[in-house]
């Protein structure tokens, strides 16, 4: 009997988690107590790589038509978290089934995207018409909203990053488009009253010479006046641990042994790794422990330190191809509700590995989002390895319509 395995993801995923074991090890081998970590993380991966490899199996039609059902249990679970949730790190992020620790945000991700997908495939529905771009916005905001809130403020972007990927690929047309990506650059200048103005005046010239309606014109430049005032106030909202990571991001010398001391350490490994990096185990930042959350956020510069150039080359280049054929995968299968759930596993994985190896090197804000398929952590790879499961079943049935 055939296995109903796509090798070519099969091989790639391996390969990614064996480099992670391999981090994870490096990285927690001179604790004590800390070989615990390792050991669990090898338990996440062959129980997560038998997931992934089990999900073929189940019927396509069922996942496709559970995606509602899918979506409603994590949304449950993230209100659940709210009322019942297990604090840690300042946050309720976790429900705690006995000793096990579920964290139901990472799931939710999944879910999200199959709602979405579920949606923009119904026939009649289209995505340029007012009632489905509000509909997926609803389906995008509620978990959104329900993570921010915990607050889990890292997490919460991955949904945001959904958004335009989704309804781009359901056929959204250019000046909607527009109108999503104009309101995050007017957030970007709301800082600067003089660079917010011209802003403001490009806005109002694209509209004009775009034959716009006086009205429609008049209010979306309403619309971002009121979001460029609105934003310095909604900046004194975030919590304190927030607005350092932001301010450290933009100049992390500022304090460097407070807030900038995490992204210091990270480029001083990453820079002393060379090309072909210290040697396993011979990471002189990692093993003296000035790394911080090394087996986590930082792992990718655990990595760069023991394997320097040439190993960090290799796990780009992992991800690359993996991503590359993910996006290939989503041209060619026959079902739409295929290919938009291919496109937001894409855009899930692509965002986590651009935010944490960004954060690593200075180029992002340290959020706390894991390395997909490395860093260390039984909810977030579990849920990855189901995403990669469905992916493996829509593989297998991608003629199917």
């Amino acid at each position: 009997m055939r296995l109903k395995i796509d090798y070519n993801i099969a091989i790639l995923v391996a390969l990614l988690l064996t480099i992670g074991l391999i981090a994870v090890y490096s990285a927690t081998s001179s604790g004590s107590g800390e070989s615990l970590y390792f050991q669990r993380q090898v338990m996440y991966a062959v129980t997560g790589f038998l997931i992934m490899l089990i999900m073929p199996y189940v019927s396509f039609r069922f996942i496709e038509r559970a995606s509602y059902l899918f979506y409603a249990l994590a949304i449950l679970m993230l209100v659940l978290v709210s009322v019942i949730g297990v604090k840690g790190f300042g946050a309720e992020r976790w429900l705690a089934v006995g000793p096990v620790k579920i964290q139901p945000s990472e799931f939710a991700k999944m879910a999200t995207v199959m709602a979405v997908a579920r949606y923009l495939s119904d026939r009649g529905v289209n995505v340029n018409r007012l009632k489905a771009f509000f509909t997926v916005t609803v389906i995008i905001m509620v978990p959104f909203l329900l993570i921010i809130k915990q607050p889990d403020l890292g997490t919460s972007l991955v949904f945001l990053a959904l958004y335009l990927p989704l309804l781009f690929w359901a056929g959204l047309n250019g000046f909607a488009l527009f109108l999503i990506i104009s309101p995050v650059i007017t957030v970007l200048t709301s800082f600067n009253n003089w660079v917010l103005l011209v802003w403001l005046i490009l806005i109002s010239g694209f509209l004009y010479f775009s034959r716009k309606k006086w009205l429609i014109l008049i209010t979306i430049v309403s619309v971002h006046v009121g979001i460029g005032f609105a934003t310095p106030y909604m900046w004194d909202q975030l919590h304190d641990y927030q607005k350092n990571r932001i301010e450290t991001f933009l100049n992390p010398e500022h304090d460097p042994r407070g807030a900038g001391y995490q992204i210091i350490q990270s480029q001083v490994a990453i820079g002393s790794g060379g090309v072909w990096g210290k040697g396993f185990l011979n990471g002189t930042q990692t093993h003296l422990k000035f790394l911080p959350a090394q087996h986590t956020d930082f792992i990718f510069s655990v990595i760069a330190e023991e394997w320097g150039l040439v190993g960090v080359t290799a796990v780009l280049l992992l991800f690359l191809i993996l991503l590359i054929y993910l996006i290939g995968l989503a041209s060619t299968v026959k079902s739409r509700f295929a290919s938009m759930t291919l496109v937001g596993v894409t855009a899930i994985l692509f965002f986590h590995i651009f935010v944490n190896i960004g954060m690593t090197v200075g180029v992002a804000p340290v959020t706390g989002l894991p390395l997909p398929l490395i860093s260390y952590g039984g909810s977030f790879l579990l849920s990855t390895m189901l995403m990669l499961g469905i992916v493996q079943n829509l593989s297998y049935n991608r003629y199917q319509m």
